[in-house]
């Protein structure tokens, strides 16, 4: 898949998160709707659908993994900076193929692109210090 097909698949998958957190439509229905209103050439779609489809059906344990990074409730947090936030968590533990770095730049590009003008410095904040966290996990874990 070319980066450009995933930066895409992952700009829908928040839009698709936010509508999910309004609606409580089902995965199916969400993804039906895209494929009708949105032009998905150009999108790793799979990737799109795995997306949407883990951040659903994890919610409660994505948003468990992001409390203790937060300032406040996760329910008390802005709808599109919680979508991105969970689109990110959800790589950062269901995708150990995809490097750190390249969760958190996409997570910030896709809270410039979506979110208000400081969004991006609060997804960063909270990502960076989940990460420091997974990392001392995974070297507790491997030695």
């Amino acid at each position: 898949m070319k980066p450009a097909e995933r930066r895409r698949a992952r700009q829908f998958a928040v839009q698709a998160i936010y509508q999910w957190q309004i609606t409580k439509l089902n995965a199916g229905q969400i993804i039906e709707q895209f494929s009708v209103d949105q032009d998905m050439s150009k999108t790793d779609v799979p990737y799109f659908k795995e997306l949407l489809a883990g951040v659903i059906h994890r919610v409660d344990t994505l948003d468990e993994k992001l409390s203790p990074y937060l300032s406040r409730k996760i329910e008390d947090v802005d709808m599109v900076d919680k979508a991105v936030l969970r689109l990110a968590m959800f790589e950062l533990t269901q995708r150990p193929d995809i490097p750190h770095k390249v969760v958190l730049n996409e997570a910030i590009e896709l809270a410039k692109d979506f979110a208000t003008d400081e969004s991006y410095k609060f997804v960063n904040g909270v990502l960076d210090k989940a990460l420091r966290s997974l990392k001392l996990r995974e070297e507790e874990q491997s030695n």
